[in-house]
């Protein structure tokens, strides 16, 4: 339901407690029928019940109390005060004196005359100087003035936040919608955003792999060497030898550019040894040498150099070519 300003101002007002006794009775009736306008009532004395807290109390100034004490007492001497019965024009015998020729005894000075006593005491009370009136009571009502003017005051900042709320939503709107109807100050800054593209890392080129039989005379081969060309790594595959109880095999690379062999470690006990020690050969040394296995101490030679002679030895053959 819609509500003029008027009904609005009551509702104010009612929450300042300044209405007269007709018009509470009205609002209140009013909240009574209609859910939405106790709601604005309601509002209004949650926004100025601060207004409540600011106002302290003010003590009444001494002659207010005196004029109402004075206004008191006349009120209760009026009505205290008894009405005089009138007795103006009652008759008054002065006397009997003398027989009159009847032989009937006659009245004499007798005179019909007002009696004119209650009349003088009442223009004497005339006269008598009137009780003076109670002088009106002073009603301060500076403090209904100013929350008066408060409210009209909430009014006008009520009016100005909603046109401004308004403003804003309508320049958010034409900066979503419409941007190049705003002046260049206004229009929203473009926004660059920065995405990280992480491209997958090419597929690493196959090199080339060369492997080597390690065998005994043309027999059955003991252990097969893959070589790696492009990380120089080295895979020892054990294929059909044992190592003796306190014993260990140990592989060279024996090569005519070297004075002597070089070892490349011992061949664990597993299926499977890798090795990155080709990484100090060039690729031509690695390419061309013979590769032995000698069966040395447990852990391998202590001198460097082999102890025994080799049993299984084999040279590498290019097995997967590099792809150009």
């Amino acid at each position: 339901m819609a509500h003029s300003e008027d009904h609005i101002a009551l509702a104010a007002e009612y929450a300042l407690g300044t209405l007269d006794a007709g018009e509470r009775v009205q609002v209140e009736t009013m909240m009574a029928v209609d859910s939405d306008y106790a709601a604005i009532v309601h509002a209004w004395e949650y926004r100025l019940g601060v207004l409540n807290q600011m106002v302290g109390s003010i003590e009444p100034r001494p002659v207010v109390w005196e004029n109402i004490k004075a206004a008191i007492r006349h009120s209760t001497e009026q009505q205290a005060q008894p009405e005089v019965p009138s007795t103006a024009g009652e008759p008054v015998v002065a006397g009997v004196t003398g027989v009159g020729p009847t032989g009937v005894v006659e009245p004499t000075g007798v005179t019909e005359q007002p009696v004119v006593a209650k009349e003088t005491e009442v223009a004497e009370a005339a006269e008598l100087p009137a009780v003076a009136e109670a002088a009106p009571v002073a009603v301060d009502n500076s403090n209904v003035i100013q929350l008066a003017g408060r409210v009209r005051r909430l009014r006008s900042i009520a009016s100005i936040a909603t046109a401004l709320a308004a403003a804003l939503i309508g320049m958010l709107a034409v900066q979503v919608y419409r941007p190049e109807l705003l002046p260049d100050a206004l229009r929203p800054k473009p926004r660059i955003q920065t995405v990280e593209v992480r491209t997958p890392a090419p597929s690493p080129v196959p090199s080339a792999q060369y492997v080597a039989l390690l065998q005994r005379d043309g027999g059955s081969p003991a252990f097969i060497l893959t070589v790696d060309a492009a990380t120089k790594n080295f895979t020892v595959r054990k294929v059909g030898a044992d190592a003796e109880p306190g014993k260990s095999f140990e592989l060279w690379l024996i090569s005519d550019r070297l004075p002597q062999p070089r070892s490349l470690g011992v061949i664990g006990g597993s299926d499977f040894t890798v090795r990155p020690v080709l990484a100090a050969y060039d690729a031509g040394t690695i390419n061309a040498a013979t590769y032995a296995v000698t069966v040395e101490q447990a852990g391998g030679s202590p001198s460097g150099s082999p102890t025994t002679a080799p049993i299984y030895t084999g040279k590498l053959i290019e097995t997967v070519p590099a792809t150009r």
